[in-house]
Parts: structure tokens; C-alpha cells; sequence
């Protein structure tokens, strides 16, 4: 049975986690949006070493209960088994998403990037549970040379796709601009810099979900 996404798909991204007291900060930033009812997150570590994001990973895995939380790791679907996480978000240069499957099986959840002006080619047919599209608009947090495609460019790839596949919007959107972004056809929100960066990210989820329904 497919995976019912939320609206709101937090990515946790490594370069926010501060290097002073990192466990720490984890296990307390774990237990926080446990309490906060996020049911999924994404770790994303694209700078560290293999060792730190095996450390991280498992910090994480305590904290966040897998009955509650379904956890994806980017780019790292070799390790998704090894750490206990729920699927992996892969994109070029990663395992393809077939490899990914292969690798993690049919109960995993996998991801990859859908397309920014237009769905890539033959993307529909990949064996993925959501396809991320964007950047929607400018953002700091991952560095892309893609330019921003705005609500138009939400609204035309969900013309492209069809009402099936499960499209997460990703980069610089706001809550303001959330809601915008979901009426165009997106059907998850993904945020990082607008939750994490703040001094509560918890309480932060709290009003994104309160305003979003």
C-alpha cells in the first residue's frame, strides 16, 4: 500500500546542526518533534565524513521512535538497512531509483528528483513513492544552479503528472507561500532552512501544521 505523506516533509540537513554539543542538540531536536507529531524527516548530510552521518543516523534512529517517525536518508540508500531508517531520497550521481528498490524492497519509501521546468524523461514509470520538484523559489540551505520555477512551474508539472504521483515541492517556500504551492498541485511541502533554522523548530512545525490543516 502506498505511503500517505503528510503535508509538511521536514529535511533536517546537516550544515544547521551546530558541531558543539551535536548529540546532544540531536537527541533533544528528536524527542521535541517526536512530541511535535512529525511522522517523517529527512536526514541529509552531503559534507561529512561516512562516520559522522552513521553517528548522526543513529542518534537520530533512538530519538525519533520508528513506530512514529519514518526516517530518509539522502543519497545513502547502501546504508538505509545498516541504520534502521525507512527509505532513502536518491538523485544523479546516487543509486538510480531501480537500483534503490532492488536494493531496499517494496516496503521502503524512495524518492527522486521529478523535474524542475519539466518532469525528466520517462520519470513517471521509475519505481519512487514521491518525486520532488523545485526549487520553487530561491533558498540558502542547498547550494543548485536550477533557477526557481515559481507556483506556474508547480502548477505545470502537476499538469505533466497527473493526479498520481506524489509531488514534494522543496526550496524556499514559506509558510505564507505554502499554501499557494499546495493548491497548484503539490501534494507535500518539503521545508528545512524555515523549520530548523529557527530557535524552536518543534513549535515551528506546530504553526505550519496549525495554518496548513
Amino acid at each position: 500500500m502506498p505511503y500517505s505523506f503528510p503535508k509538511l516533509y521536514p529535511i533536517l540537513d546537516s550544515s544547521i546542526i551546530p558541531s558543539a554539543g551535536r548529540a546532544e542538540f540531536l537527541r533533544r531536536l528528536g524527542s521535541s518533534l517526536t512530541d511535535a507529531g512529525v511522522t517523517i524527516l529527512e536526514y541529509r548530510n552531503k559534507t561529512g565524513s561516512e562516520q559522522e552521518l552513521l553517528t548522526d543516523a543513529e542518534i537520530l534512529r533512538a530519538a525519533l521512535p520508528a513506530k512514529k517517525v519514518k526516517l530518509i536518508l539522502d543519497d545513502r540508500a547502501d546504508l538505509v538497512e545498516r541504520i534502521g531508517f525507512n527509505g532513502a531520497h536518491v538523485d544523479a550521481g546516487d543509486l538510480t531509483p531501480f537500483e534503490a528498490r532492488r536494493l531496499l524492497g517494496p516496503s521502503r519509501i524512495i524518492g527522486t528528483f521529478g523535474g524542475s521546468i519539466a518532469l525528466l524523461p520517462g520519470i513517471i514509470s521509475e519505481p519512487v513513492d514521491y518525486l520532488s520538484i523545485g526549487p520553487v523559489f530561491p533558498t540558502r540551505t542547498k547550494q543548485t544552479s536550477t533557477p526557481p520555477i515559481g507556483i506556474e512551474g508547480v502548477r505545470r508539472l502537476r499538469a505533466e503528472a497527473g493526479p498520481g504521483p506524489a509531488l514534494v515541492a522543496v526550496g524556499g517556500i514559506t509558510l505564507e507561500s505554502a499554501v499557494e504551492v499546495l493548491a497548484a498541485g503539490a501534494t507535500v511541502i518539503a521545508i528545512a532552512g524555515a523549520f530548523f533554522r529557527q530557535p524552536d523548530p518543534a513549535a515551528e512545525f506546530h504553526r505550519w501544521t496549525a495554518e496548513l490543516g
